[in-house]
């Protein structure tokens, strides 16, 4: 008997589980960023990875944020962190063509913002 309750309950969890259910779902504690902009510059037959000199700004109404970047061997800008919206990206760079981009829409489950990885190409 107290096998079957047990058996019972544990089937009872996992069927719960699979609902989807908001009340079953176990968040982790991190922040997403919702945008992640690589920008690379093109050059005569190859494009570049770069940081340097590069403005990446996200606007989505009346909110605007310029997106960071960490690390300079993988120059990737990010920001939008857990903020769901429609993002106009704006890349400049001097002595390059300023980037705009279509409006970008960043969603979100029941837990996290799901991000968006984009690429952004710079003209001479």
């Amino acid at each position: 008997m107290k096998k079957g309750l047990v058996l019972l309950l544990f089937f009872t969890l996992i069927s719960c589980n699979e609902t989807g259910n908001s009340q079953d779902v176990f968040c982790t504690t991190e922040a997403k960023a919702g945008l992640n902009i690589a920008v690379y510059l093109i050059e005569s037959s190859s494009s570049i990875p770069i940081s340097e000199g590069v403005t990446v700004v996200a606007t989505d109404g009346n909110y605007s944020e310029t997106l960071q970047f960490y690390d300079p061997q993988n120059p990737i800008f990010s920001g939008a962190y857990e903020r769901p919206g429609t993002y106009i990206i704006t890349v400049t760079k001097p002595g390059r063509q300023t980037y705009i981009s279509q409006p970008i829409q960043v969603m979100s489950d029941i837990c996290h913002v799901i991000p968006r990885n984009i690429n952004v190409l710079l003209l001479p």
